[in-house]
């Protein structure tokens, strides 16, 4: 039976050639959401995986090899890791064991290695769950969720108050920004912006979607008033005149940490 939805869903997915990062957005996607990033050698696998998650609203980002993996860490908010073993490279296993240096996001292993020693070595290296593959793709969704809801509650019950991104620090609690370890002073609305982006790392967010989050009123168009707390938040974060490395803008998109 698994094997029949393995292979029903694979012929009806859409073929997508994704040797570029591939972002996907699911249809109940919101503010501070995180993906889950699918990381298989195997296209079909990414393709009819994302098309299940996308199914459920989740959003996700796909790739190849555990190296791009570990890039997107970096750049995104992720919650949690659909990763499998046997890949070029760095391999699923040795991937784990750096992630978990840095991160307690929910790992998954997608693997065709199926002997209970390998289930072990997977669950004694960091993951948190290990599936067999080939897999029934709901059962995996169910796993999914379950990871999902647990990672979300526990980070609920421990707030974190401080938040990092190179040498830029945020505390939310007494709402401090310091750069290089020298404290910036902030207006609440810069502080609110900055919080936001911090937030949502990696995530471009629109000029509408900052202005009714911090402001709390439906945005008015042509209103240039997040352009110009933009500005002044680059200026006092980075100086004038310089490349922007913090906020950057998507140039048709919005702006994103």
């Amino acid at each position: 039976m698994e094997l029949f939805y393995f292979i029903c869903y694979w012929c009806f997915a859409e073929r997508r050639t994704d040797n570029e990062v591939e972002e996907q957005i699911g249809r109940d996607w919101a503010l501070n959401d995180g993906y889950v990033l699918i990381v298989d050698d195997d296209a079909d696998i990414r393709n009819m995986v994302g098309i299940y998650l996308e199914n459920e609203g989740l959003p996700y980002i796909k790739c190849e090899d555990a190296g791009k993996a570990l890039e997107i860490l970096d750049n995104h908010k992720i919650d949690l890791i659909l990763l499998d073993i046997m890949m070029p490279g760095i391999d699923g296993m040795d991937a784990c064991i750096q992630i978990r240096e840095k991160s307690q996001i929910p790992i998954i292993f997608m693997s065709a290695k199926s002997q209970d020693i390998d289930k072990v070595q997977g669950l004694m290296v960091g993951a948190d769950d290990y599936v067999v593959k080939p897999f029934n793709p709901i059962e995996l969704i169910a796993r999914v969720k379950a990871q999902l809801r647990r990672y979300k509650q526990y980070n609920e019950n421990a707030v974190s108050k401080t938040m990092q991104y190179k040498e830029l620090v945020l505390n939310g609690q007494t709402r401090q920004v310091w750069m290089k370890g020298e404290e910036i002073r902030l207006t609440p609305k810069e502080f609110s912006i900055l919080e936001l982006l911090m937030k949502n790392r990696g995530i471009v967010l629109t000029i509408c979607q900052i202005y009714e989050q911090v402001w709390r009123e439906e945005f008015a168009e042509n209103d240039n008033t997040v352009l110009m707390h933009i500005s002044n938040l680059r200026e006092k974060i980075e100086g004038k005149g310089q490349e922007f490395q913090y906020i950057k803008t998507v140039w048709g998109a919005g702006y994103k940490i």
